[in-house]
């Protein structure tokens, strides 16, 4: 079966990037051979439409899942009308993600996890444009960028404990991860100067 990650990289050690319409890339994994194609994702700068311009293209490659962090409610529409199963509060790498997928430690998302407009900020990246009101005009364009921080997604009444806690201990995983990068290019910096 293919399913469709949203990741920060091109290949499986690449961290889920928690938004589904404006993720770097789609990592689309066959679940029986591990075999991957990595998918830039052309819509991450659109002005609109992003979601579901990503869920067409999670479509046109015969997706059947999708894992990633969040999603909006015209991205989860596009990708119900197309029959690919959607799974939200994912964290870690892809290849890990992947493995709880098939493990059977993650269940499907009922409902759109984000309001509309909710990933048009960057994290203070890239082309962030606003704090989710479609406003502002900032165009963060730092040298140094460590996968994006998240803010925790909280689970819904319907979550799991077991996938609640597992969420969590990704997440942690992966902020420890961002945390270790920082470190490191601020050593880098220091050394420099």
């Amino acid at each position: 079966m293919k399913v469709a990650v949203s990741a920060s990289g091109a290949n499986l050690d690449a961290a889920i990037d928690p938004r589904f319409g404006r993720c770097p890339y789609f990592l689309i994994v066959d679940t029986e051979t591990m075999q991957y194609e990595a998918v830039p994702n052309t819509s991450q700068y659109a002005s609109g439409g992003a979601g579901i311009q990503s869920a067409q293209t999670i479509a046109s490659k015969g997706t059947k899942v999708v894992l990633t962090g969040s999603v909006g409610p015209k991205a989860y529409q596009a990708l119900s009308a197309a029959g690919i199963q959607i799974i939200t509060g994912v964290f870690g790498t892809v290849k890990e993600a992947v493995e709880r997928f098939k493990s059977g430690k993650l269940q499907q998302t009922t409902t759109p996890t984000t309001q509309m407009g909710f990933g048009r900020g960057g994290f203070g990246m890239g082309m962030g444009r606003g704090g989710g009101r479609e406003m502002g005009c900032g165009r963060g364009m730092g040298t140094f960028a460590p996968s994006a921080p998240v803010a925790p997604s909280m689970p819904s009444a319907s979550t799991p404990r077991e996938q609640e806690i597992q969420m969590l201990k990704d997440q942690m995983e992966m902020l420890e991860k961002q945390l270790e990068q920082i470190r490191n290019r601020l050593k880098e910096l220091e050394k420099s100067s």
